[in-house]
């Protein structure tokens, strides 16, 4: 009689080597089918494992007698080999179990403030390992100090050599590296944090030259009445623009244009009373 098996494993000869010590058979005993093919998936995001179906042929006249035979033997001690296992067993678990919290917990309290609470604790335990191996593939090397801030979101400071790899043209990399961080630590959770990764301190100096800039561009808008279009710049960017000039009086701005070419206007707001030089609509200007 011909019968099959499938059997799942990380890789398909795992799979397969399962099913032959399942069925105690050879490898030429069998022929095999790859039913689905193993993936690794992005950092263990949609990995699969791989499934196999082994055909085999086997003798059903004698096993039949066999069976029968065998079941009814054990039946008068199955009571009694039970009930220990069952009491033996009970206890190991819990105690694996405890271990392994216990190990957790003091794991993720090591990098952590006194004050940080439990579930703030496994978060930042979560950030730190997905980093470690995130940098890991890239080659590189950081320290990793994490914090909270007060309205709840979590800052990520990264330190160490080869920084300008981990922010990349005008902090490309970087974005990248806060968005699958964002999205890997918040997945499945119902408690989502907003996390902020900076390198070197790059961000705080990135906002001081762009708030500089947004004045500078501010007054040349309020010196020549008329409006200044900045270089294309990425949300964040144009964001610190943005909040820079908020209350900058003369001025307003606005974004214009379409990924990855938006760019923000800073437009000369005439004051109460003062009268049109002229009816024209101001033009936009660039500035390097």
């Amino acid at each position: 009689m011909i019968k099959t098996l499938e059997k799942a494993g990380r890789t398909e000869d795992d799979a397969i080597n399962a099913a032959l010590k399942e069925l105690g058979l050879d490898r030429d005993d069998v022929s095999v089918e790859i039913i689905e093919r193993a993936k690794s998936g992005f950092f263990g995001i949609g990995a699969t494992q791989a499934v196999v179906r082994v055909t085999y042929e086997c003798e059903d006249a004698p096993e039949e007698p066999v069976k029968e035979e065998v079941r009814p033997a054990p039946a008068p001690q199955v009571s009694a080999p039970k009930t220990e296992p069952v009491k033996v067993k009970a206890p190991a678990p819990v105690e694996a179990k405890k271990e392994s919290v216990t190990a957790q917990a003091e794991e993720a309290k090591a990098p952590v403030s006194k004050s940080v609470p439990a579930d703030e604790n496994a978060k930042f335990a979560e950030i730190r390992a997905f980093l470690s191996g995130l940098l890991d593939r890239m080659g590189l090397e950081a320290q990793i100090d994490i914090s909270t801030r007060e309205n709840g979101s979590i800052d990520v400071e990264l330190s160490g050599n080869g920084m300008g790899a981990i922010i990349g043209r005008r902090g490309e990399t970087l974005d990248a590296i806060q968005h699958l961080t964002n999205y890997v630590v918040n997945r499945g959770g119902e408690k989502r944090s907003h996390i902020n990764i900076d390198a070197e301190s790059y961000r705080s100096k990135r906002e001081d030259s762009l708030t500089h800039l947004a004045e500078k561009m501010a007054e040349k808008a309020i010196k020549y009445k008329r409006s200044m279009a900045l270089e294309p710049m990425n949300s964040y960017e144009r964001h610190v623009i943005h909040t820079a000039l908020q209350d900058y009086k003369g001025v307003t701005t606005a974004s214009t244009g379409e990924e990855p070419n938006r760019r923000v206007v800073v437009s000369y707001v005439k004051p109460e009373g003062e009268e049109d030089a002229s009816s024209a609509k101001p033009k936009i200007r660039e500035w390097a």
